[in-house]
């Protein structure tokens, strides 16, 4: 029997034949949820495809690539009260997408469950679930340690939670994107856990950009920093990521979309209060949250 509790959004982009591998396995749960796919504006044929072999399949369509901010419009087509999110490369075990409905059941006050990620074949464990294992964070009244940042495209949601703070922002298009959104759902007291016994599994794809990838999540970083951190935390913050980009061979390019878009970040500034920046601080001192494993868009 369907859980009518929870529905799954995949984003997508150009990967028809590794989407249609994950809808065969979300169609194989026993929860039986409500699959949204999110064409991220592809050229190829992945909205025929959808169609034509898994019409059960609700098809959302953006006439362009939206990055993250494309799972918003997959939400905009929800009806439970929960939400699990994936890519064209990830999908739920069976009986994770209840297990992770019955604690957001019990905990009213929480936002999330960033799940346990299995990569590849061999199912090894994601560090980044390694550290959110040892959050520092007090985890009283909650299933599993608290967070302050998780992955986007291995948690399960509230849908009041991720309408509550208005989805991802358009303007980061990918890479770090989980983390402003984390913020501001602790700003607005909302709760986050990882939930090891809630999992999914990841294949990773070939990688599109890294050198593209990697120079947006710089920026994405630095955006957030004066998006949200006191002034001595940001000044800290930005220093960290200049020297780290550096060593990298990326300062330049990074240096002209950051500076490109400070008056854009600088506008929408909203400081953090101090329980939440001390969080921040616990978790991650003067670093930014790591990069979502590839367990986004």
């Amino acid at each position: 029997m369907p859980d009518a509790r929870v529905s799954v959004v995949v984003l997508t982009f150009n990967r028809a034949a590794e989407l249609c591998r994950v809808l065969e396995r979300l169609k194989a749960l026993p929860e039986q949820p409500q699959v949204i796919v999110v064409d991220n504006g592809s050229s190829d044929d992945t909205a025929a495809r959808v169609e034509r072999i898994f019409p059960e399949v609700e098809l959302v369509r953006c006439a362009a690539n939206l990055g993250a901010a494309g799972r918003n419009a997959g939400v905009a087509r929800v009806t439970t009260p929960y939400v699990a999110f994936c890519d064209d490369d990830t999908w739920w075990a069976p009986g994770s997408l209840a297990r992770a409905a019955d604690l957001l059941d019990a905990h009213p006050r929480l936002a999330l469950l960033s799940a346990r990620v299995l990569i590849g074949p061999e199912q090894r464990l994601d560090p980044v679930c390694e550290r959110m294992a040892k959050s520092p964070l007090d985890a009283t009244g909650l299933p599993g340690p608290a967070l302050i940042a998780f992955m986007a495209g291995a948690v399960v949601m509230r849908t009041e939670a991720y309408r509550a703070v208005g989805g991802y922002e358009a303007r980061l298009f990918l890479g770090a994107e989980e983390a402003l959104m984390a913020l501001d759902l602790a700003v607005c007291g909302w709760r986050m856990t990882y939930a090891a016994d809630v999992v999914t599994h990841h294949h990773p794809s070939p990688a599109r950009d890294r050198r593209s990838r990697d120079i947006a999540l710089a920026r994405n970083r630095l955006w957030i920093a004066w998006m949200r951190l006191p002034l001595i935390s940001a000044v800290g913050e930005s220093l960290a990521i200049l020297r780290e980009v550096a060593a990298e061979r990326l300062l330049w390019p990074v240096l002209r979309q950051a500076l490109g878009g400070l008056g854009w970040a600088l506008a929408r500034r909203r400081v953090l209060p101090p329980v939440v920046h001390e969080m921040h601080r616990r978790v991650f001192g003067r670093r930014s949250p790591p990069p979502s494993s590839a367990v986004s868009g």
